[in-house]
């Protein structure tokens, strides 16, 4: 009796095995099916079994969503430059780095470049690793004494690159074009080493319409970071590095830089966007460059002019300086002891707004 009842039994449960595995095969999916008809008949259904393809948030990075807001000045214009007058703009989304580039970071730039390891895995576009000239990418860490008149750096001078008591610090003495070749060679020590078939965007320096939003933190009008037009909290504590009187480096507790990660982050999450170090952006320097670019995404790009915009103000600077929306720039191969630079990405994924899950960072 029961081998009978398990010889009945056994069709129905083959049927059963079988319906439920073919449609994850494709083989009974009404749209597979509807899809493989119409292309017999001759329609355009797109081509079928693409991969599919997530952008996941690097490390250390934050995601900045689209949005508009007015660039340009956010009180007085204490310089009379003229160069930062109010414009309304669009940006689309993007990934930025919470921290400014740090020595520690950048050492790891340097040691893929002198031990020869950028050759590791197979890009699917970067088919060949870039040149680097190891010699060229060091940090000037003279900077600590010729940027000054008659100050005694040379302790900085010896030990802010090399020594670990500075690993988490901001890199410093570093031009615009070696930031440029430090996000070159971190593009493709991604993508080297990312299993995708397709490529992630590639590091950039963020534009200077991007800094300005993402430094805004999501407020439409601030004048620093945190929003408020105060550089102090309500217990009465510094708000960023920076000089905050005559030849007082120390009341924000650093006499010179700060670790990359101290002070409040913004709205954004971003830490130290205004003071600590000043940052290069992508954009060439024009005083009138507002009124030539677009009011989508704009950045200013030329290549004939050396001069490139800094921006956030530093260790060394007043507070109008920290300002969200002061320009100052900086010639492209000069390198000083008080900027450094944060990478950024553009979002390739959904318009409009950000995908949520496309903000969390995977295992890989």
């Amino acid at each position: 009796m029961y081998k009978k009842m398990k010889l009945r039994l056994m069709p129905i449960t083959l049927g059963l095995t079988i319906a439920t595995l073919l449609p994850g095969c494709g083989l009974f999916s009404k749209k597979g099916t509807a899809s493989d008809k119409a292309n017999r008949r001759g329609e355009v259904t797109g081509v079928a079994k693409r991969a599919s393809w997530q952008q996941n948030l690097p490390i250390d990075m934050v995601p900045v969503k689209a949005g508009t807001f007015w660039m340009g000045q956010s009180d007085e214009d204490i310089a009379y430059t003229q160069s930062s007058m109010n414009k309304q703009i669009t940006i689309s989304e993007f990934f930025m780095d919470k921290y400014e580039v740090s020595n520690n970071k950048y050492r790891q730039f340097l040691e893929a470049v002198k031990g020869g390891e950028l050759a590791t895995g197979t890009p699917t576009t970067l088919k060949d690793p870039p040149t680097f000239n190891f010699d060229e990418l060091r940090p000037d860490t003279t900077v600590w004494s010729k940027s000054f008149s008659y100050h005694y750096g040379d302790p900085l001078m010896e030990f802010y690159f090399d020594h670990p008591a500075f690993d988490d610090y901001p890199v410093v003495g570093i031009s615009w074009e070696q930031a440029q070749k430090y996000c070159e060679w971190r593009t493709y020590h991604l993508r080297a080493n990312d299993e995708s078939d397709f490529d992630v965007p590639a590091f950039r320096l963020p534009s200077e319409a991007e800094w300005e939003y993402a430094a805004k933190g999501g407020k439409d009008v601030a004048k620093y970071p945190w929003g408020g037009p105060y550089l102090k909290n309500k217990r009465g504590c510094l708000m960023a590095n920076f000089k905050p009187g005559r030849g007082n480096y120390i009341d924000d507790g650093f006499a010179y830089t700060a670790p990359v990660d101290v002070f409040a982050p913004n709205g954004f999450g971003l830490y130290n966007m205004s003071g600590n170090v000043a940052e290069w952006v992508m954009d060439a320097y024009k005083a009138t460059a507002r009124v030539d670019t677009w009011d989508l995404d704009p950045v200013y790009d030329d290549p004939n002019e050396p001069r490139k915009i800094v921006r956030g103000g530093s260790w060394k600077d007043i507070a109008h300086y920290l300002e969200t929306s002061t320009r100052t720039y900086e010639y492209q191969d000069v390198a000083q002891a008080h900027i450094g630079f944060r990478t950024a990405m553009t979002f390739i994924g959904r318009s409009g707004s950000m995908d949520v899950k496309s903000t969390k960072r995977t295992r890989r």
